[in-house]
């Protein structure tokens, strides 16, 4: 990373490669809410990128998904719980790197419960995120992407 970034990027990315996913997902459970859910992804979703809304939305119709298993459920609640904490390791409003450790957070987490996530979720998502970003979808694993899209 050095030469392109100075010396604030550098430490971020320091705290990025440190940062303890599971600890920071279970200490961040109970700050979840719904409303701030919505409320954060559409006063920052232009900022966030389409990766992190997507794989965002995807996690929270996981959670409302009865054949989502509870402890997969708990994960899903602390990494939305971390998206919408106003205190993070990289706070939000630094310039491209602000939300860079909450996707680390969401993708972390979409990995851990990706068996769960069923294409009924999928279709939720997607249809969610062309309403709001249109076609341009940034680098999404095709594995959550609906079938027929």
């Amino acid at each position: 990373m050095g030469k392109c970034f100075g010396k604030k990027e550098e430490k971020d990315q320091n705290k990025l490669e440190s940062m303890d996913h599971d600890l920071l997902i279970k200490a961040s459970a109970n700050n979840y809410d719904d409303n701030k859910f919505w409320s954060k992804l559409k006063s920052a979703a232009v900022k966030m990128g389409s990766k992190l809304v997507y794989y965002s939305l995807i996690l929270f119709y996981a959670m409302k998904d009865p054949n989502v298993p509870t402890k997969a459920k708990l994960t899903i609640a602390g990494a939305l719980g971390y998206l919408i904490l106003p205190v993070d390791v990289i706070p939000d409003m630094i310039p491209a790197i602000g939300f860079t450790d909450d996707l680390a957070i969401i993708v972390y987490a979409i990995y851990q419960v990706g068996s769960h996530i069923g294409e009924d979720t999928k279709i939720k998502a997607y249809t969610k995120i062309k309403d709001w970003f249109g076609e341009g979808l940034d680098n999404i694993d095709e594995k959550f992407l609906p079938t027929d899209k």
